[in-house]
């Protein structure tokens, strides 16, 4: 007699739980959306599918597009918030600037860590870390649930109100939303690995820098050259005091090394603070082309060519950049950083020309500064500065999808033409969108809607300023 097979599931029958919002994705838009309608009175539920809340926050990358080119700040509300509280922890370096193209604020990434962490939980923010999202439960045009899975099996977390800041646009698409995809060919930006040094001196590094400016990128837009030669630039770096410095990948030590095969191709070797009392710095240099992040298996089997990249980088700066002599490896970032992946098609789109002539709108609900900022596989990188080193509004329409009435987004995955994109994608544009998107949840909860569309943009323009965005007063 044949036996029948059996099967055991590690995920039992789904449970059901409910939550006035549901925020999918904890990076940098979705920590500040979940604590601005935690804030606002709603029982907000954060879904993470990794280990740690924080995304690129806590990956060693500086927070770019938190000031314009001019340092000027752009950036308030949670975004500040969050930084106070890493302050108060001892992790905060501060606003520096990079003598090439922009501003930013470097930090410790261990510290943000426990801020991160520490200001969820005082918001009240219900957190569900190792959840992946599987899809979602529709009713007449609108989604009902997140179906989610971890350890405990499957789950349908029900809300009238649901943010996507999963970085692929997942709850967009599972709902039928349009969404696009990279270039015009389906070209994507390549991912990488960010990797930190301790032990690096800071005097030689910036002597260095002085005596040969030819290996630096410096001075790529006027707001920053100010008619200064990059000796001039040079000096202003080292009055600066802090290693915030570019190697470029078309300068004669970068390029030499690959064209020995030293190293492998890159546009460049950033080199951004992250401690002061550890003289650790974060490097910006690995890559990996030709990679969809939203295919598991292709970004997975990257690990291992940009560890090799981290580690022969790491030997590089030891043997030829002075005040890296007697540096150490000292960690990775928890993930392999993505660019780029879909984008929702909204109900107004940011495009390249807005962010180049800094445009601003009436219906904007947050900033942006970084240049056009596109990384190709090998040495190429497209940098456009913005006009005038000013900043470009975020119209509230680009985190609106067509077609779904109680669905908002924030982050990456915002409405932009690719050159916006490559502007609007990074840290500080991402925690002010999620502001934006977390304060019209609070708000439609508190009036009991569930159509983002209809909220009054202006009331929720007025409801951010009072709560410390910045939306006016800057170039």
């Amino acid at each position: 007699m044949q036996e029948m097979e059996t099967r055991a599931d590690f995920a039992p029958a789904a449970q059901v739980t409910d939550s006035d919002v549901v925020v999918l994705g904890a990076g940098a838009a979705g920590i500040a959306a979940a604590l601005a309608a935690a804030r606002g009175g709603a029982r907000t539920t954060l879904v993470e599918s990794g280990p740690m809340p924080g995304g690129e926050l806590i990956s060693g990358m500086a927070i770019d597009g938190a000031l314009n080119a001019r340092g000027e700040w752009i950036l308030g509300g949670v975004g500040r918030e969050l930084l106070a509280e890493c302050e108060r922890l001892g992790g905060y370096i501060g606003p520096l600037n990079d003598w090439r193209l922009i501003w930013y604020v470097c930090l410790d990434p261990e510290v943000m860590k426990l801020a991160v962490a520490r200001t969820l939980a005082r918001a009240g923010v219900r957190l569900l870390l190792h959840t992946c999202a599987t899809g979602v439960s529709m009713e007449a045009g609108r989604v009902r649930a997140l179906h989610v899975l971890n350890k405990e099996g499957r789950t349908e977390i029900r809300a009238p109100l649901f943010i996507d800041c999963s970085g692929d646009a997942d709850i967009v698409r599972a709902a039928g939303g349009a969404v696009l995809q990279g270039g015009p060919g389906g070209e994507l930006q390549p991912v990488s690995l960010m990797f930190r040094m301790s032990g690096v001196r800071t005097g030689p590094l910036l002597e260095f820098l002085h005596a040969h400016p030819e290996h630096f990128a410096l001075g790529e837009s006027e707001a920053i050259r100010q008619g200064r030669t990059d000796r001039e630039l040079a000096q202003a770096a080292q009055a600066q005091g802090e290693p915030t410095v570019f190697l470029k990948g078309d300068g004669p030590l970068v390029s030499g090394a690959i064209a020995r095969g030293d190293l492998y191709p890159t546009a460049l070797i950033m080199i951004q603070p992250t401690s002061r009392r550890r003289g650790e710095v974060c490097l910006n240099t690995t890559r990996v082309g030709g990679i969809d992040g939203t295919r598991t298996a292709d970004l997975s089997a990257t690990l291992a060519a940009l560890s090799d990249q981290v580690w022969r980088c790491c030997e590089f700066m030891r043997r030829h950049v002075p005040g890296f002599e007697q540096a150490a490896y000292s960690g990775i970032a928890s993930r392999v950083g993505v660019r780029e992946t879909r984008r929702i098609d909204g109900r107004a789109s940011l495009s390249q020309e807005d962010v180049l002539a800094a445009r601003k709108r009436e219906d904007g609900i947050g900033k942006g500064s970084h240049h056009v900022d596109i990384h190709q596989s090998g040495t190429g990188q497209v940098r456009i500065p913005v006009q005038g080193g000013g900043s470009y509004d975020i119209p509230w329409g680009c985190l609106l999808p067509k077609g779904l009435r109680n669905v908002a987004a924030a982050g990456r995955i915002l409405s932009a033409d690719r050159g916006a994109h490559g502007s609007a994608r990074v840290m500080g544009p991402c925690l002010a969108m999620g502001q934006a998107v977390g304060t019209a949840a609070a708000m439609l909860r508190d009036a009991d809607g569930d159509d983002f569309a209809a909220l009054d943009v202006q009331a929720l323009r007025a409801r951010l300023r009072a709560e410390g965005a910045i939306l006016d007063g800057t170039h």
